[in-house]
């Protein structure tokens, strides 16, 4: 891989280069595609690429050539998961269950990346309806992870976060209900933000619509800030968002973690597994910002069982989903899928009450720990990447046993949330951390990862 090969540049990079009439936007997408068709064969990461994006990009470098680009994002490759409405490509969500048919409409993460000038490559492949971690489905297949494709990249945005790892273009858009965003990011070695819920525009909302939100996948801290600057606009069609004016988020990125206190997180309410990779990267990730002047401390937030909890949101959601189709159709989903479905079937009303009372909990507890402490520090995911042909087990359990126990107490209480990439474990497989702060404080996960980007720059996967 050359340093010069502009399929391997930040976004930032390619905006300076498109600035300086360096590169063009044409030549970028060329460099991007020419990538995408040598590698992509092995990874399976898109469930279809666009025919426009050639156009797209020629538009750009027409706006370039006459001193006049549009918005943050003008001539960037980006892709866009398949589970978010692009007009003109159908939203199969990883099912054959679903409507083959274009959508008419843009989804607002979709519109706001064409108005500021993005060039979509295409759609990156889910796992059926974001249902899990391990990343394949029944429509698209299996979806390699670049830095060993005998392991999976996670899910459910597992297309994302390999076209992000094996430089299939910069910026890749996700989404996130419990880790969706964070786990394939963790397994894949790159950034991946769970924005505050609210903070990005959504519709039409999927079977997670009270904990999803979508959010940026990058190879850098400060290009996920930039996307993250698009997709936070808000939009009417979404009854959640906050009504705020556009930023940019990189302001104040640069501004470091001296005196902020930051919490370490070893129990999320419960025994959550971590191996020893995962220990190691989030003392290393300690030591770190300790060392850049900020004050560390392991702290118990006295945290409900949200395992209990999320595992009864998770599950009654999916049931509701998997009850939607025919009977008839059914045994065209992911079998694991029918199997929470029946887990979870005739679960009364209290029951769910119950769980959100518990969910608020978790909420008024992590808040109260944020009067103390500004950001939280912890694993990502309890060991490194799983072959793509592990068995699932009961998936009831692999939530919160193999999949998710360090990322969905962070979607229950709603709060911001990063994965950040800490050098590669004994396997060659990437470590990682997490970071969280209070909700609506994206700007500190971003300054504290862009921190520990800085003290350890981040790798890419040699591809062959």
């Amino acid at each position: 891989m050359s340093a010069t090969d502009p399929a391997l540049m930040s976004a930032e990079e390619l905006l300076g280069h498109y600035a300086r009439h360096a590169l063009s936007p044409v030549e970028v997408l060329k460099a991007v595609t020419e990538r995408i068709a040598r590698y992509n064969p092995e990874i399976n990461a898109f469930a279809v690429m666009s025919p426009h994006s050639l156009k797209q990009a020629g538009e750009s470098e027409a706006r370039w050539r006459a001193g006049r680009p549009r918005g943050l994002l003008d001539g960037v490759p980006v892709t866009v998961k398949d589970v978010i409405d692009l007009a003109g490509f159908p939203t199969r969500r990883g099912s054959r269950l679903t409507d083959p048919a274009p959508v008419a409409d843009d989804a607002p993460v979709a519109l706001s990346l064409k108005e500021h000038g993005a060039v979509i490559v295409g759609k990156t492949t889910t796992t059926e309806f974001g249902w899990k971690s391990p990343g394949d489905c029944p429509l698209h297949g299996i979806t390699r992870n670049p830095w060993n494709k005998l392991h999976t990249p996670g899910g459910s945005s597992s297309g994302a976060a390999a076209a992000a790892a094996a430089a299939f273009g910069p910026l890749h858009v996700g989404t996130d209900g419990g880790g969706s965003v964070r786990i394939p990011a963790a397994w894949c070695g790159v950034v991946g933000l769970k924005p505050s819920f609210g903070r990005v525009p959504q519709w039409p909302l999927g079977a997670f619509a009270n904990l999803a939100v979508a959010g940026p996948l990058a190879r850098t801290v400060r290009d996920a800030a930039l996307m993250l600057s698009v997709m936070a606009r808000h939009d009417l069609r979404d009854p959640f968002c906050l009504p705020e004016e556009p930023r940019d988020w990189r302001n104040g990125i640069e501004e470091g973690v001296a005196e902020l206190r930051i919490a370490v997180l070893r129990r999320p309410g419960f025994e959550a597994p971590v191996d020893w990779e995962g220990i190691a990267a989030v003392e290393q990730a300690a030591q770190l910002l300790s060392e850049a002047g900020a004050e560390v401390e392991e702290v118990d937030p006295g945290l409900p069982d949200t395992r209990a909890v999320f595992c009864r949101v998770w599950g009654v959601a999916l049931t509701r989903l998997v009850q939607s189709f025919p009977e008839t159709r059914r045994h065209m989903l992911d079998a694991g899928l029918l199997a929470v479905a029946a887990a979870n079937d005739g679960v009364p009303a209290t029951a769910l009450m119950e769980m959100e009372e518990l969910r608020i909990t978790a909420a008024h507890a992590m808040a109260r720990l944020h009067q103390r402490y500004d950001l939280v520090l912890c694993p990502t995911v309890p060991g490194m990447s799983p072959l793509v042909d592990a068995p699932l087990g009961d998936p009831m359990e692999a939530v919160w046993n193999a999949w998710a126990p360090w990322t969905f107490p962070f979607s229950l209480t709603r709060q911001p949330a990063i994965t950040v990439p800490m050098g590669l474990s004994g396997n060659g497989l990437p470590r990682s951390v997490q970071l969280a702060a209070a909700q609506y404080r994206d700007d500190l996960v971003l300054r504290a990862a862009r921190t520990l980007e800085v003290a350890q720059p981040f790798a890419m996967p040699e591809l062959g």
